[in-house]
């Protein structure tokens, strides 16, 4: 298969993908975030990749969002959410600070395949996201793709829309994020 095919598919399978979110779980994230005094976002690898790009487009909207382990994060606590991007659920760094972040009195939303997970556990909110080959031995969404390529892919398409339904309930538009978009690069 020549490069622009691999593309062409791996676009297909997004749409599989993202077709398969319940609406929702995902109106109930953005409520969340909307409803949070500061947000924190986390994941390990390339699920935390897409974390922090979806903290700098919260940040966009005027959202305080952190990405955890930033030396300018302050701490969590009540009236504040954490946002844990994970596959599996079972990423053993991850836990404890579900654990932290509940222990203090913050809310807990995992964006995971695996709602049934230690940190689906643990979460106040779930948003159930497929794109994992690990999908396939269960029946469920197939992949030409190496490894969770396909969940994290839907991750940031996910975070993305989650931006735009919080821009809608704002009211908020592309040239008023502008103004928060960094100028010292």
């Amino acid at each position: 298969m020549e490069t622009i095919k691999y593309a062409s598919e791996i676009v297909k399978e997004l749409h599989r993908s993202v077709e398969r979110i319940v609406e929702e779980e995902a109106e109930t994230l953005a409520d969340i975030i909307l409803q949070s005094n500061k947000v924190f976002v986390t994941g390990a690898g390339r699920s935390g990749l897409m974390g922090r790009a979806f903290a700098m487009r919260l940040m966009h909207t005027g959202i305080n969002a952190y990405v955890v382990g930033e030396t300018v994060t302050p701490g969590i606590g009540k009236d504040d959410v954490l946002i844990i991007g994970t596959g599996s659920g079972e990423t053993r760094s991850l836990i404890p600070m579900a654990q932290k972040a509940k222990g203090l009195g913050a809310s807990v939303v995992a964006v995971t395949i695996a709602p049934e997970s230690a940190i689906g556990s643990l979460a106040d909110a779930l948003v159930k996201l497929p794109g994992s080959p690990k999908d396939q031995a269960s029946g469920g969404h197939t992949t030409i793709q190496p490894m969770a390529s396909l969940f994290e892919q839907t991750l940031l398409v996910f975070y993305d829309a989650v931006i735009l339904r919080i821009m809608d309930k704002t009211g908020l538009d592309s040239d008023r994020m502008y103004g928060r978009h960094a100028n010292l690069e």
